[in-house]
């Protein structure tokens, strides 16, 4: 190296050399110092599992190192130590048995627990006897079971229950999510969770709510679902329908009547005619009827479960006459009439 008085020095370069040495000057750059430092391998494991606290760029020329619990070095919290000669290794008051070292000085931390969670310091030694650290971290979470669903109220009534809905069992550091019909949920006005997610409050059900709902519960390292959960909502009876829409009837047949009403559970069905009450049945059978079975026919449906009930009448005729028609019939000499008025007129024209 010349000294810093020495006059500069004149030196020639040839046109190609000119090329290459400006070349390295702006493609080359001086090689970055390697940073010492732990990687934790997985940085999220699962209790039982495996940590491998990985140390990257280890110093040389070491007399040794020593692994702490916490962010400091800390001699009641040091887990094991090694001296480089004579290949001492020695526990601390930390170490429980399950760790295990490598000789780049990784720490394999075997059958984890949620305690494990946190930072773990490498303090290593140097010949000169100065001291470097550096920490790193990992989590442990629970493998996550099955969840299950709870319900405040299976079998609610439309239009006046709520129902809420809760995911089991409660983890700590748990995503709770909801599905509906296979989909992921989404907010409505008549739905409410609970501020983490566990609950989910169904306002004022209707027979769309019956589902099936399914909670999905994750963390860092595991995700599980609920078996499908189906309300059973009651609603109904709406008003029923009687069938055939037929009304007029001719002596000496018969009268066969059908009723239903939308309704959950089923309804039950009752029947009277000219208000006289006259079977428990949803059909209602006469045969050969006559002129005295003209009048009302009232379908009554009653839900069991909620006692709600709805009642459709329907007038029936029976009589030898000709089915009145509401249009009126031209006979055929009316018929010519319009036709030749029609055609004089268009001879006029």
């Amino acid at each position: 190296m010349v000294p810093p008085s020495a006059p500069p020095c004149r030196w020639h370069v040839p046109s190609q050399g000119l090329l290459l040495t400006a070349s390295l000057f702006t493609f080359w750059n001086p090689p970055t110092t390697a940073q010492f430092s732990i990687e934790a391998v997985p940085p999220n494991a699962a209790e039982g599992k495996e940590v491998l606290l990985l140390v990257h760029n280890l110093p040389q020329e070491l007399l040794g190192y020593n692994w702490y619990k916490g962010e400091t070095v800390d001699a009641k919290r040091r887990i094991i130590g090694y001296v480089v000669r004579p290949q001492i290794t020695t526990p601390g008051p930390a170490y429980s048995g399950r760790e295990a070292l490598y000789p780049n000085a990784s720490l394999l931390m075997q059958n984890v627990t949620r305690n494990d969670t946190g930072f773990y310091t490498l303090q290593v030694v140097k010949l000169d006897l100065v001291n470097e650290e550096v920490t790193g971290q990992f989590s442990v979470h629970l493998e996550l079971s099955k969840p299950y669903i709870t319900s405040n109220n299976s079998s609610p009534v439309e239009n006046k229950d709520a129902v809420a809905l809760t995911c089991e069992p409660e983890t700590q550091d748990t995503t709770y999510l909801w599905w509906v019909n296979g989909q992921r949920l989404l907010v409505s006005p008549r739905l409410q969770l609970s501020s983490d997610n566990r609950t989910l409050t169904l306002l004022s059900v209707t027979r769309n709510d019956t589902g099936p709902y399914e909670c999905e519960i994750q963390n860092p390292v595991s995700a599980n679902f609920s078996d499908p959960v189906t309300l059973n909502v009651l609603y109904g009876p709406e008003a029923p329908i009687i069938s055939p829409s037929d009304t007029y009837y001719y002596p000496g047949g018969n009268l066969s009547l059908s009723c239903h009403a939308a309704s959950n559970p089923a309804s039950r069905y009752s029947w009277s005619v000219n208000g006289t009450f006259q079977q428990h049945k949803q059909k209602l059978f006469i045969p050969n009827i006559t002129v005295k079975n003209s009048g009302s026919y009232a379908c009554h449906a009653v839900n069991p479960a909620t006692g709600h009930n709805r009642t459709t009448v329907k007038m029936i005729t029976v009589s030898d006459a000709s089915v009145p028609d509401s249009s009126p019939v031209l006979s055929a000499g009316a018929t010519v009439s319009i036709m030749i008025g029609v055609l004089a007129r268009v001879a006029l024209i």
